[in-house]
């Protein structure tokens, strides 16, 4: 197990463990924990949990949904996203919190965002022109929060390059 220090870049910063995480974050985890309890993951077992805080101070919760045909599910990230844009399509995200763990086990997984949810979230933190704050689990005890969605996809794809 990697022992960290609270460490900061301009892009991410790690913090030790949950009781270092600022109380707006640890809040916003406990909305995605609220989340997961909603994952339909009767295949893998593999249950993720994603909440994000609006500018208006709500909550737009989101959970994996798997289907017996793979691709055709969705990951809890993406499920909240494009219910944001379906329900508040008008209010910009501050943050994006994602937990996960396998549906037998107490502690969360080291769980950072998928590419196609990278994409995704760099595509609404472009649409709304302000950054978009992302938390996750790391190693241990640890969380991440990386200062936008771009720095998780440093050489994205966009509109710009159609």
């Amino acid at each position: 197990m990697k022992s960290y220090m609270t460490t900061s870049t301009d892009n991410f910063k790690v913090y030790r463990n949950f009781a270092e995480l600022e109380g707006e974050f640890q809040i916003l985890i406990k909305k995605a924990e609220e989340a997961l309890k909603t994952s339909y993951s009767p295949y893998s077992g593999f249950t993720v949990g994603a909440a994000l805080e609006l500018t208006d101070g709500s909550f737009i919760l989101g959970a994996n949904q798997e289907n017996a045909s793979y691709p055709a599910g969705l990951c809890a990230e993406r499920v909240a996203l494009f219910q944001k844009g379906a329900v508040a399509p008008n209010q910009k995200i501050k943050a994006l919190a994602v937990v996960a763990k396998r549906r037998e086990e107490k502690n969360y997984r080291s769980a950072g965002p998928c590419g196609m949810c990278r994409q995704v979230m760099l595509e609404f933190e472009q649409a709304q022109a302000q950054d978009m704050k992302v938390l996750f689990k790391g190693d241990g005890e640890t969380w991440i929060l990386s200062h936008s969605s771009s720095a998780l996809l440093p050489f994205s794809f966009g509109k710009d390059n159609l």
